[in-house]
């Protein structure tokens, strides 16, 4: 009997609870986009909080982040440690603005030191937004369910055109081959549950420089990125038939 008073003490309270919840996702939203607007291009770079620090994904995340930096782009990481702390690393190193999207979760992630511009989020649907909002492509390093989310949120995003001008650069070959080979294998050719040319939506790279170039020739190509509707898109236009940014497909 105790539980059902709780239970409905906390049915009666909801309203009220969810009106505050609002505003607290309305301030995380303006926080967000005050903070960033400003930053200008900025390239967001995902992967595993477990890397450590002496392997090759990290010091390759850092030398990719350094170069970006040093190409005009600040860098957009989770703000974790791993390939996160690698990426704030060397865009800070290279004098950078280096700006991590901190979340809060029940295992407390621990900011890692190398932020110049650190945010904080409670939800993280609008801290994925943010990694959207402002970015000119996508870097995916090796990691877990998270940099799934993040890699698959982008392709959803570029396939139904909702954000059509966005690179996508996964890095480390060898750790994608088995996903993309299931991905053309059973998705496309078993079940035809994408079509041909979503697997151009993004490209698969091992070299730093070679990731650089895709975003820096991008943005000379494009001009403003971002969480856009694409410039005359009409409801229900196939992405077969869109104008859809020339990204070089995966080998």
């Amino acid at each position: 009997m105790r539980w059902k008073v709780n239970h409905f003490g906390e049915m009666a309270d909801k309203p009220v609870s969810d009106l505050w919840r609002i505003f607290r996702i309305m301030a995380e939203f303006t926080e967000g986009y005050d903070e960033l607007a400003s930053v200008g291009p900025a390239v967001s770079i995902f992967g595993s909080a477990r890397t450590p620090k002496s392997h090759a994904h990290y010091l390759l995340a850092e030398e990719t982040a350094r170069k970006l930096t040093r190409a005009g782009f600040a860098v957009i990481t989770g703000g974790g440690g791993g390939i996160m702390e690698a990426a704030n690393k060397g865009a800070a190193d290279a004098g950078g603005c280096s700006i991590g999207l901190n979340i809060e979760i029940p295992q407390e992630q621990i900011p890692n030191a190398y932020q110049n511009l650190s945010l904080h989020f409670r939800y993280f649907f609008v801290r994925k937004v943010m990694f959207l909002k402002y970015a000119h492509g996508f870097i995916v390093f090796p990691g877990g369910f998270g940099t799934m989310d993040e890699f698959f949120e982008s392709a959803v995003l570029i396939q139904t055109l909702r954000q059509a001008t966005f690179p996508v650069v996964l890095m480390v070959s060898d750790y994608w081959e088995g996903l993309l080979q299931w991905i053309h294998e059973k998705m496309l050719d078993e079940n035809e549950f994408i079509s041909p040319g979503d697997l151009k939506v993004f490209t698969v790279l091992d070299d730093a420089d070679a990731a650089v170039k895709v975003i820096v020739d991008f943005k000379e190509k494009q001009g403003a990125s971002g969480l856009v509707m694409p410039p005359g898109m009409r409801k229900g236009q196939s992405h077969e038939t869109a104008d859809i940014p020339k990204v070089p497909s995966p080998r």
